[in-house]
């Protein structure tokens, strides 16, 4: 094992690719000559050249749509949007294109290609720039959807994505890529769709994916001095989904919360809570609690902020609830 930061293992993910296969190539704005907003592709220009790693005007539509028709001539583009907030500039091509190509063409044409970049809150950058958007991708039919909460998983998942001969959307944290974190020696993939059990327990199941769940680790360890076991499900991926992890875990803890960073409506948790009752009712002893952002657009003020996010109280108490603790 060796320790790197989550953006060196994205970085490494990518440049073993590209050195793999030569129809792999990166564009979006500033990924060469500034190594990228969040320094992901940094020495990438410098190994691969300025036609693979390529700097693109501030026009997301249409560099996605160069990117889209690139994947149906047999190229394996991987697009970096600077933050996932932009990419609703190119939500046409990345829905109305790629995830449909397949579909549309009866098979002809196949669309391989990674879009990526940073998802979610950073702190004070306002409601604009702080949007969570795995339900809103998740949602549509063509793509996959992956979430990595640490680099090992961020580099197994990217080389997947990369690899992948379907439209892949990946959801990085902002806040995570100067994270560090333990990954294997040489090279690895980590399947997309497959869930990992990041932490056993009997009482109840926490189901969380990307950063939030630092938040779930930190209640379950204030929980066990309370008694409380919590088992902690990370999904890795949120489309597909690993409803079988899920449901073997409330065979065992027959209760279950479901903690994410974005909005409560039509969301992820709110999908793993139908499926759960209709597949998993008679192992469930308590309803499905679910801990969310407000449902309110991001808040710039730090106080709004404390206010909006999923914390250790919130998750508690819903633990507590499964469990009718007062």
């Amino acid at each position: 094992m060796k320790t790197v930061q989550y953006r060196e293992a994205l970085n490494e993910a990518m440049s073993e690719e590209m050195r793999r296969d030569k129809s792999v190539f990166l564009l979006g704005e500033e990924v060469a000559e500034y190594n990228g907003a969040y320094k992901v592709s940094q020495g990438m220009l410098d190994e691969f050249g300025a036609k693979r790693v390529i700097d693109t005007p501030i026009a997301e539509l249409g560099f996605t749509g160069i990117a889209v028709g690139a994947s149906m001539n047999g190229l394996r583009p991987i697009v970096e949007f600077m933050t996932w907030n932009f990419a609703i500039l190119a939500a046409d091509q990345i829905i109305n294109s790629a995830a449909k190509m397949l579909q549309m063409s009866g098979g002809q044409y196949s669309c391989p290609i990674v879009f990526r970049g940073g998802n979610g809150q950073a702190g004070q950058l306002g409601a604009t720039h702080s949007q969570s958007f795995e339900a809103f991708y998740a949602h549509v039919p063509g793509l996959k959807v992956v979430v990595p909460s640490n680099p090992a998983d961020a580099k197994g998942l990217m080389k997947a994505a990369i690899r992948d001969n379907d439209p892949v959307v990946v959801l990085e944290s902002e806040r995570l890529y100067g994270v560090k974190g333990e990954i294997p020696e040489g090279e690895y993939i980590i399947p997309i769709g497959v869930a990992e059990v990041k932490k056993k327990g009997t009482d109840v199941t926490i189901v969380t994916f990307g950063k939030i769940i630092e938040v779930a680790y930190q209640t379950a360890d204030i929980l066990e001095k309370e008694g409380i076991s919590c088992e902690i499900i990370d999904l890795r991926s949120v489309r597909p989904i690993d409803y079988g992890t899920v449901v073997e875990s409330i065979k065992k803890t027959n209760r279950c919360v479901v903690l994410e960073e974005s909005w409560p409506l039509a969301s992820i948790s709110s999908e793993i809570a139908y499926h759960l009752q209709r597949y998993a009712f008679d192992y469930l002893d308590a309803p499905v609690q679910r801990v969310t952002q407000t449902d309110t657009p991001f808040a710039f003020s730090p106080t709004l902020i404390k206010e909006a996010l999923p914390n250790i109280d919130r998750l508690s108490k819903a633990i507590k609830a499964t469990l009718y603790r007062s």
